[in-house]
């Protein structure tokens, strides 16, 4: 893991209108209720190490995990042994996080309506949901939840494109998904809104999967789940054609698939 650096200051970006774009990302955010299972299945984990910086101190911690869908990022806060509530718009998610962590507690609920008291946790956490959030509205409940000395910690796995047959991967699905350049935006805005200084490291995560495994996973993604049956197989049929035959996974029924963990930590002033 690379140690903590600041993070550059841009303008940051607005909050979410009503325009046909900003209608098709309100819809890609609740089309997670209908993946959960394989969402639950296909996501990689986080890496302990990031986790650790996102949460930033010692001691047993009370934690809030937002848009914690199937509990990926749950899981690794309890096993440092934080006390941790998870909240999520989508009961189906949730479902899915209590079947795998059954002493969790968990909350319907969003970054703009925190369904928790004020000053109860010690940290806000975030794995791969605060592109969903309203900045200004979620930073307002953030201030509102947190305890004095609180942080906010947000953090992506996004696929390590460094490797050739995941560069063609993510060339194939380009117009479709979103990039990490998009990630860093949402921390400026955030942290613009709470008015809170940021530190980034950067580590890493590996699955190792089979190809069918890979299409599984990207049809979890939102961008997937909204399109329609046969959009949706003709998109997936494209992934196993590129797996079928590219020089690096032809043939091969085990793959690593290699992912680049970017996490924010963001410390109120």
């Amino acid at each position: 893991m690379q140690g903590p650096v600041p993070l550059p200051s841009h303008e940051p970006g607005g909050s979410p209108g009503t325009g046909p774009q900003d209608v098709a990302m309100r819809a890609r955010a609740r089309s997670f209720g209908s993946v959960a299972a394989g969402y639950a299945a296909r996501r990689p984990t986080y890496p302990v190490d990031a986790v650790e910086f996102l949460l930033g101190r010692g001691g047993v911690l009370d934690v809030l995990d937002v848009g914690a869908g199937t509990g990926l990022l749950t899981e690794v806060v309890a096993g440092l042994g934080h006390r941790v509530r998870a909240v999520d718009p989508s009961p189906e998610m949730l479902a899915e996080l209590t079947a795998r962590l059954p002493g969790v507690a968990t909350a319907v609920g969003t970054a703009e309506q925190l369904p928790v008291g004020g000053a109860s946790a010690d940290a806000v956490v975030a794995g791969q949901a605060a592109h969903w959030f309203d900045p200004a509205p979620a930073a307002r409940e953030l201030r509102r939840v947190l305890r004095p000395g609180g942080r906010v910690g947000l953090v992506w796995n996004t696929r390590d494109e460094r490797v050739p047959w995941v560069a063609a991967l993510g060339e194939r699905i380009a117009d479709e998904a979103r990039g990490h350049e998009a990630d860093r935006a949402v921390v400026e805005s955030l942290a613009a809104e709470l008015a809170a200084a940021v530190e980034v490291v950067e580590s890493a995560v590996v699955q190792r999967v089979g190809p069918e495994d890979v299409v599984a996973g990207i049809a979890t993604r939102s961008y997937v789940a909204v399109m329609d049956d046969a959009r949706r197989a003709e998109f997936l049929g494209g992934i196993r054609e590129l797996l079928a035959r590219h020089r690096d996974t032809r043939g091969r029924s085990e793959l690593e698939l290699p992912y680049r963990t970017h996490a924010y930590r963001l410390t109120l002033r």
